[in-house]
């Protein structure tokens, strides 16, 4: 016998050995994975809120009685409010796609919740982002429309002395325009890296399922 026999047998052999996976146990893997990916978006989630809510117990004293001072105490409690009540429909229905996905019984509807669950992301990620450049887009409108008063409540309340009024405002707005760069791009980042790679393992699964159902 010649060595490509020697190996053709060898390779059959080990092939036998080798589990044969149905259609069925692929389904039951790719239903288990997606599942957990699903559940871990909807702890993100939560886990996201109770940081954002941890951070604003962080603001300084100071920063509070400024935005008080200038008039933006109902505002920005409105805009608050909004924000999450919009978090908490997004986490019941991240939430409901875990259930729903986890009690998926046919090819067809995992694929379909597949695509569902996608898509609430996307719409999470850019609500979020948006909501975040509006705010800051907004909040420096008011600033520049109010900079007299803008001015003087952050001498009185920082101590801010010996310096022009059209200096401070010019100085104000480039720390102002690179704080919202920043927040943004971390946003941005975040949701890029935790949230994409999620999404990406989800769009793998749905293509595997693709291909069984063909």
């Amino acid at each position: 016998m010649d060595e490509l026999e020697i190996l053709k047998k060898q390779w059959q052999n080990q092939e036998q050995a080798l589990p044969h996976l149905s259609y069925k146990d692929i389904y039951k893997m790719l239903l288990k994975k997606s599942s957990s990916i699903v559940k871990w978006i909807f702890f993100i989630s939560v886990a996201e809120i109770l940081f954002w809510t941890f951070l604003s117990f962080l603001v300084p004293e100071s920063s509070t009685k400024f935005s008080d001072d200038i008039g933006l105490h109902n505002i920005l409690l409105g805009v608050n409010v909004l924000n999450y009540v919009v978090f908490g429909v997004f986490i019941i229905l991240f939430y409901r796609n875990y259930r729903k996905i986890s009690a998926t019984d046919s090819i067809k509807d995992l694929m379909r919740n597949i695509l569902r669950t996608r898509k609430t992301v996307k719409y999470f990620v850019v609500y979020n982002v948006t909501a975040s450049i509006v705010l800051i887009i907004g909040i420096n409108i008011f600033y520049y429309v109010n900079q007299d008063m803008v001015f003087r409540f952050m001498t009185e309340d920082y101590g801010i002395s010996n310096i022009s009024q059209e200096r401070f405002m010019k100085m104000f707005f480039v720390i102002q325009m690179l704080f919202g760069i920043i927040m943004i791009g971390f946003v941005l980042l975040f949701y890029r890296i935790v949230y994409g790679i999620l999404l990406r393992r989800l769009h793998k699964n749905y293509k595997e399922l693709k291909k069984i159902e063909m």
